[in-house]
């Protein structure tokens, strides 16, 4: 007869020790979410080039750059990047061609067409 909770399958012990049964299936109690969570998101994201290009922009100019600047439009492969100032965008304009060739290798060749650079990031964030 299993009518003591250690004996039973489930019972006492099991639900001390973190082991739950549900539907059959034994788990080890909650688990991270960050990795499932970075998958639903990269899936849902929009497939855009601007998109991509705000994906790839911390790794293509770095995280100093990148804490001050960001992609906010794409037309045609004109990208428009703005900048905390006018000190930054023309700092990054000098740079653009070191920059868009970093972005293109990371988000493929000949997709971007030329890099425009804007003092108005607080009116984007």
């Amino acid at each position: 007869v299993l009518c003591r909770p250690e004996i039973s399958e489930g019972g006492y012990r099991a639900r001390r020790r973190g082991v739950r049964k549900s539907a059959g299936i034994a788990t080890d109690g909650p688990r991270k979410l960050a990795k499932p969570l970075a998958r639903v998101l990269r899936d849902q994201a929009p497939k855009t080039l601007l998109a991509e290009l705000q994906t790839a922009w911390p790794e293509a100019c770095g995280e100093a750059i990148a804490a001050a600047s960001e992609p906010v439009a794409e037309r045609g492969g004109k990208v428009t990047i703005a900048c905390e100032s006018g000190a930054w965008a023309q700092e990054l304009e000098l740079m653009g061609d070191l920059l868009r060739g970093r972005l293109e290798a990371i988000v493929g060749e000949n997709r971007l067409t030329a890099l425009r650079f804007t003092a108005d990031l607080s009116r984007h964030r």
